[in-house]
């Protein structure tokens, strides 16, 4: 028996309809033995997702058992750290290190990389979108699109800069001030190297940078930070001007780097659900909010 799909849907609800019938038991049984072909090949996960024309062909039992494929076998899936998931959006959290997304050069261990590893155990047509980055030596929450729709209301939000990003940075020594804004206009060059300059200047893009010392003592400030825009280095430039570099980022003038790492991370990450259209927000650990003076020496 075979039937073609007029309209996106999962599998189960369509075998649902093609054997009126039957149990769900007895459909899950069909799929687990292998029996339930789309397009031709055998899918064995009931939350398969189908589109218009696919063709969805039942087999008898001894069939299946031929197209049965080699038992592959089991890929090491990468870690990740996992601080919510639905089916509309996947939020994990970025390691300190790792590249969101591949460059030119077509790194294969990536952040989206890795997230598009750990979907497909789900479905093989299975898909993350890129919605925003983060530097590679930035840590912290990232919020990935498992389709095309939910990524451009997304993408939307940010570009409407009604998202709500918050950051931590350990910076050297710390500002004079407890709490502060600074407003600025960046532009980088080819070689993704950022510079200060005046708002005139072709191609420079204005940077809203809104910080608050947290906590301070006589060596580092642990500084919470809100950003308006997401300008390359934004966060990064801000405390330099500031007379305070961040922790390891010896770029813009940090002295120090003694947990061979930038102390940046991306500590919170708010928007409308673009589904229920209701605010959520994801926050996560501060990795470096506790280290003392000795872990810093």
């Amino acid at each position: 028996m075979k039937s073609n799909v007029e309209e996106e849907s999962f599998l189960l609800p369509t075998l649902a309809l093609m054997f009126p019938q039957s149990t769900k038991t007895k459909l899950r049984k069909m799929l687990t033995g292998g029996r339930v072909l789309v397009n031709g090949t055998p899918v064995y996960k009931a939350k398969e997702l189908l589109f218009s024309g696919d063709e969805v062909r039942i087999i008898n039992h001894a069939d299946a058992i031929k197209k049965s494929p080699p038992p592959k076998p089991k890929k090491q899936l990468s870690k990740l750290k996992i601080l919510f998931e639905d089916d509309f959006i996947l939020v994990v959290e970025k390691p300190a290190g790792l590249l969101s997304v591949a460059t030119d050069k077509l790194e294969n261990d990536t952040l989206h990389s890795r997230c598009v590893d750990y979907v497909k155990r789900e479905s093989e047509r299975a898909w993350c979108h890129i919605v925003h980055r983060l530097d590679r030596d930035t840590s912290g929450v990232m919020v990935f699109a498992k389709n095309h729709e939910i990524k451009e209301r997304l993408q939307t939000q940010f570009a409407q800069r009604d998202v709500e990003r918050v950051y931590h940075a350990l910076v050297e020594g710390g500002p004079e001030k407890s709490e502060g804004m600074d407003s600025s206009w960046l532009v980088e060059d080819k070689h993704l190297h950022v510079k200060r300059v005046k708002s005139t200047y072709k191609g420079s893009k204005e940077s809203i940078t809104h910080w608050r010392v947290e906590d301070r003592d006589e060596f580092v400030s642990l500084i919470e930070i809100k950003i308006e825009t997401g300008r390359r280095h934004q966060i990064r430039m801000a405390m330099q001007f500031l007379g305070c570099p961040i922790v390891g980022d010896t770029v813009h003038g940090a002295s120090t780097n003694p947990l061979n790492r930038i102390c940046l991370h991306a500590s919170a990450l708010g928007f409308m659900h673009p589904s229920s259209n209701k605010f959520v927000l994801y926050d996560s650990n501060v990795p470096f909010a506790n280290r003392n003076k000795n872990d810093l020496g």
